[in-house]
């Protein structure tokens, strides 16, 4: 009878357990749904009351989005801030986590702890020093004027990702590459980065995914409509009267989906990379 109890038991738990699970995705997700339904609306069902729940399957306001507000010139800003902005960030990265990992350096608890602080700092107490130094630049309404703020933010992460993936490879191998004749930069482009490929893989996505939605920044810097990004683009639809909420909803889509996609496919390498670490110290 006991026996029966604990299973029963066991059973109970788990069925709670993924009762909450699904209650917190739902809730998480149902912005996102809301919005995706809201795209596939027609004019009056945006603004029925009751609420249209299903929806007709129009594709006007995606049509609308790249006729009338130019969403796919967003969609290329985008693209090309955040895709520099990841390579950039990995090449420093990689040098910098293969160094503070495997080479003898002093103080590379300290460099690290640094880089952790530095990360903390809320955008808004650099935003006006960031804005000064790219107007004495000129650089302001330009895409190395975006780039290079997010360089800088996203480099912490980069750095702990591999340098953390890097500690996790056995010394015998770089001790193989020595007896073989490897200085480190062979040894690193050699055996260290197709092995630690899974965290490198996993700082390019979260450095990518932080450059594609990162807002505050974007809309500091670019003023100029010719290269504002996708979130800034969205925020600042207008309509005549009202805003533009079946718009909004389908550039919101466009901009969120191939995110969730790459995410959901990848999945696996991300979370192997972000566990590196977590086993062995």
């Amino acid at each position: 009878m006991a026996r029966g109890d604990s299973v029963l038991n066991k059973i109970a738990q788990k069925f709670l357990f993924l009762l909450v699970t699904l209650i917190i995705v739902f809730f998480s997700l149902l912005p996102f749904i809301w919005f995706f339904i809201t795209s596939l609306k027609t004019e009056v069902e945006v603004t029925s009351i009751p609420p249209t729940l299903i929806p007709s399957g129009s594709l006007n306001f995606y049509r609308s989005g790249i006729e009338q507000y130019d969403l796919l010139h967003f969609v290329k800003n985008s693209i090309i801030i955040a895709g520099l902005t990841s390579i950039i960030t990995l090449v420093i990265a990689i040098f910098a986590g293969y160094a503070l990992a495997r080479l003898r350096l002093p103080f590379k608890r300290v460099i690290l702890g640094s880089l952790l602080v530095v990360s903390m700092f809320p955008q808004i107490s650099i935003a006006g020093p960031v804005w000064r130094i790219l107007q004495s630049l000129g650089w302001l309404n330009s895409y190395q004027g975006l780039i290079l703020p997010y360089v800088t933010l996203t480099l912490p992460l980069g750095v702990w990702i591999i340098a953390s993936f890097f500690k996790e490879l056995p010394d015998e191998l770089e001790d193989a590459a020595r007896i073989d004749g490897c200085g480190h930069l062979q040894t690193l482009f050699r055996i260290m980065m197709p092995l630690a490929a899974p965290g490198i893989f996993t700082a390019a996505i979260l450095i990518f995914i932080y450059s594609w939605n990162e807002f505050f920044f974007a809309l500091l810097i670019m003023t100029q409509r010719d290269y504002q990004t996708l979130p800034v683009g969205i925020a600042l639809f207008q309509g005549q009267y009202t805003l533009p909420w079946g718009e909004i909803a389908a550039a919101s889509t466009i901009a969120t989906v191939p995110l969730v996609l790459l995410v959901f496919i990848f999945q696996k390498r991300i979370m192997s990379g972000l566990s590196a670490g977590a086993v062995k110290g």
